[in-house]
């Protein structure tokens, strides 16, 4: 066990995503054929075909994936971050790998050089309520392994993060749980987020694999942890998270959040906006929430950081916002 400093505030795991993101009716969705308001894992014919039926729409691609955001997001807030993903030795795994260094990341991609194959995409499409639905070809994300975990990077984070989404595949679940066992090893805490509805309904054995005998820090939203707990009663889930977890947060969307920080629930309090879109949401939340507790902010000053920075995220389209933009939001929180 170790007692060095740590040399990064959280060490992140999950799926490299080039996301495309694009603005449209519920009609032309429906058409596409798209499950709405969920992510689905499609294969790249039919992730193709649905991409065609967007050439008439104005599209943006960013580097994306679910703890990439709340990676980049924790960089952009001034903390020190290395995510740990797979891309291919195509045009897309160049300019993911180029923007997460723009973005001030270490990453295990700067240090090899990548296989052949195709980097993984995701399609978000987002209707005019403000849902978002997601497509994911995972490409040569689906391959991710404990080859691609960088032991010496996890022994120094404060946290290591991973998404619940890397459950979906038997190599990357295995990755997770042995990048687990790697930080509980060097003394250091982990943090999960069980990342989709959909991950928890077809998933959940894989889900408790990977949080084993328990994580110090569990990310969920209210559909997720009540279905987690078998349960309609929100109480209930809290008590259940508490054998999964020994602190966690849930998001409740307009109803605020709750964090637990291992002897109290803080109710933190929403920001009401008029959203248009949620993508990326939950996990700029848990960006908020991991600087907060990495950098000597309150539990209750952390969950403000993470509430704040997510509202004014879904006001505008994207999963990501400018570091000026999200460095104002730390400072209105501290009082800076």
């Amino acid at each position: 066990m170790t007692h060095n400093p740590p040399k990064y505030n959280v060490y992140g795991l999950g799926n490299a995503l080039v996301d495309i993101e694009c603005a449209l009716s519920v009609e032309t969705l429906a058409a596409i054929g798209m499950d709405k308001g969920v992510m689905t894992l499609l294969d790249e014919a039919v992730q193709n075909n649905a991409i065609a039926q967007l050439n008439s729409h104005q599209t943006k691609r960013i580097c994306g994936g679910s703890a990439a955001n709340t990676i980049i997001a924790i960089s952009q807030l001034g903390g020190k971050t290395f995510y740990g993903c797979k891309v291919a030795d195509d045009e897309y795994g160049q300019f993911y790998t180029q923007d997460l260094v723009d973005c001030g990341v270490d990453t295990n991609l700067t240090s090899h050089d990548p296989e052949p194959g195709i980097t993984g995409k995701c399609l978000v499409l987002i209707t005019p309520d403000a849902d978002r639905t997601m497509g994911t070809f995972l490409g040569i994300s689906s391959q991710l392994s404990e080859a691609d975990l960088n032991p010496e990077a996890i022994a120094a984070a404060e946290y290591t993060y991973m998404e619940g989404f890397l459950v979906s595949g038997e190599n990357s679940k295995q990755a997770a749980i042995k990048a687990s066992h790697l930080a509980k090893a060097a003394g250091r805490k982990v943090a999960m987020s069980l990342s989709d509805y959909n991950m928890v309904k077809f998933f959940r054995p894989g889900l408790l694999e990977m949080i084993g005998d328990g994580v110090d820090m569990l990310f969920a939203n209210e559909s997720e942890a009540l279905l987690m707990a078998d349960t309609d009663d929100f109480a209930t889930a809290i008590e259940h998270t508490k054998t999964l977890a020994k602190t966690f947060a849930i998001t409740r969307g307009p109803a605020g959040s709750i964090l637990f920080d291992g002897e109290r629930v803080w109710e933190i309090a929403p920001h009401p906006v008029t959203a248009i879109d949620t993508v990326g949401a939950g996990d700029m939340y848990a960006g908020g929430v991991l600087y907060g507790i990495t950098h000597g902010l309150g539990w209750p000053q952390a969950g403000k950081l993470g509430s704040t920075a997510a509202a004014q995220l879904v006001t505008a389209y994207g999963a990501r916002m400018g570091t000026d933009e999200l460095q104002a939001v730390l400072k209105q929180v501290v009082g800076e």
